[in-house]
């Protein structure tokens, strides 16, 4: 198990804002004063904040939820997502003048918006980790000190950084190149990015050494290579890496069945695309090759969805039925935690191109559903850039691409990119900027 602080760190803190901030933020638990402080939240906040916080997150989940609807969710969903674009990468130029979100953004900071997180963070002079950009920016305004805001996606708008960015003191840990750049064109210098790699859980990577990460990847690249394709061109490279105690001589089925993790979005998204894929693995979960776990997060109202589904095709194959698991918890750390707990047996992720993006880095290959929104686009392309995840193909046919992947040793191959390209290290280069005021630079991809 992963080293825990003695003594918080730092306030940790994320907005009530779907499951994404959440996530980058819960890996920082053990280091923060009260554990994760969730603002937006009714147990964190003071009712007459909770208004302003909620007109975003209606806002944040009807553009999560508006593109599925008909013949007028495209372009509706196209007008919202403009407000959040991200623009393209090149010719690199400046981008740092203020935009139009920025000025809304202030606006509900002078209205109060955080104001119950800026009190708390008052009480004691610790410094401040935020998911959430306008926490950061409430806590700036507000005189605090030594704060830190985590970039939760591969690129950003431009909300994400001050209106006046050489003045600012707002510092940020970054996940990968992208994002570094990115700030640089918003007029962030050098000296406030830390290359830190996003924050996964320590549950999943184990101590520094990443010993958890490693015992569970050389399991799981021995299920994703059944005709024994990609050990013979990887061998040396895997048991320099992971250590040959942690890879099984045995493949495929010998080590165990395949297991796909179908997860929603934070605010349920998608979730249609889990029903057909459930029903079109059916031959596959029946003779036992696969296992399916349908993770409905904190909606129950997705959670009833799946298992609705599951019982039609418990009525049709009651014998597939029984290699499916439905992940559903309505508390943050029960989500968290549960889901921690399956990754260890994930082989393949399907999801959309979430911050789930990041968790690559722990050598699990993703299956992206569409993206919704300007920075899943981002994040599509920077999955592909690192040979970590596949564009879905056709759900209804899942049963028959997916095999083809398995077989071919095309899995196994993506899980082993993802993990030698992405950075794992986030947590606990945090941590060590927390403790040092600065962080050594890793050559070793386990440690990046």
């Amino acid at each position: 198990m992963a080293t825990v602080a003695q003594k918080p760190l730092a306030w940790i803190t994320a907005a009530d804002m779907g499951l994404g901030h959440k996530r980058a933020a819960w890996p920082l638990a053990p280091f923060g004063k009260g554990g994760v402080i969730i603002a937006g939240s009714d147990a964190n906040t003071d009712p007459d904040e909770l208004a302003l916080w909620n007109r975003l997150r209606h806002t944040y989940e009807s553009l999560s939820r508006i593109k599925s609807w008909p013949v007028v969710g495209n372009a509706l969903f196209g007008i919202m997502d403009a407000l959040m674009a991200i623009p393209t990468a090149y010719p690199f130029r400046d981008l740092s003048k203020p935009t139009i979100q920025n000025t809304f953004v202030d606006k509900l900071v002078a209205k109060g918006l955080c104001r119950t997180f800026i009190r708390q963070a008052q009480s004691e002079p610790l410094p401040i980790v935020t998911t959430f950009y306008a926490q950061a920016i409430a806590a700036e305004k507000a005189g605090l000190k030594r704060i830190y805001c985590v970039i939760t996606d591969t690129d950003l708008n431009r909300v994400w950084v001050a209106a006046n960015p050489k003045e600012s003191r707002i510092e940020y840990f970054v996940p990968c190149g992208r994002a570094l750049r990115r700030l640089k064109q918003y007029g962030v210098p050098d000296e406030r990015i830390y290359m830190t790699g996003f924050p996964l859980p320590l549950d999943l990577t184990g101590d520094e050494d990443l010993s958890i990460l490693r015992s569970d990847l050389g399991l799981r690249l021995a299920r994703l290579d059944p005709q024994n394709r990609f050990w013979p061109l990887h061998v040396y490279s895997v048991e320099h890496f992971l250590g040959k105690e942690y890879c099984p001589e045995k493949r495929g089925r010998e080590v165990g069945p395949l297991t796909i993790t179908f997860a929603v979005g934070g605010a349920g998204a998608q979730k249609e695309i889990g029903a057909t894929v459930l029903h079109a693995l059916a031959p596959r979960l029946s003779d036992g090759s696969f296992r399916l776990n349908l993770v409905a997060g904190k909606r129950p109202e997705v959670a009833v969805y799946f298992r609705d589904q599951l019982e039609t095709l418990r009525s049709k194959h009651p014998e597939a039925a029984d290699s499916v698991t439905i992940v559903f918890n309505p508390e943050d750390a029960g989500y968290f935690a549960e889901f921690a707990t399956i990754l260890h047996d994930t082989d393949v992720l399907w999801t959309k191109p979430s911050e789930l993006s990041f968790y690559a880095g722990l050598g699990i290959p993703i299956i992206m559903a569409p993206p919704i929104g300007s920075q899943e686009v981002h994040n599509r392309e920077w999955l592909m850039e690192i040979q970590g995840g596949f564009d879905q193909k056709d759900p209804e046919y899942a049963h028959e691409w997916l095999w083809d992947l398995l077989k071919e040793g095309r899995l196994a191959e993506c899980a082993w990119d993802g993990f030698l390209k992405a950075r794992k290290y986030g947590t606990y280069k945090i941590a060590e900027i927390l403790k040092t005021g600065t962080m050594q630079r890793e050559t070793s991809p386990l440690k990046r």
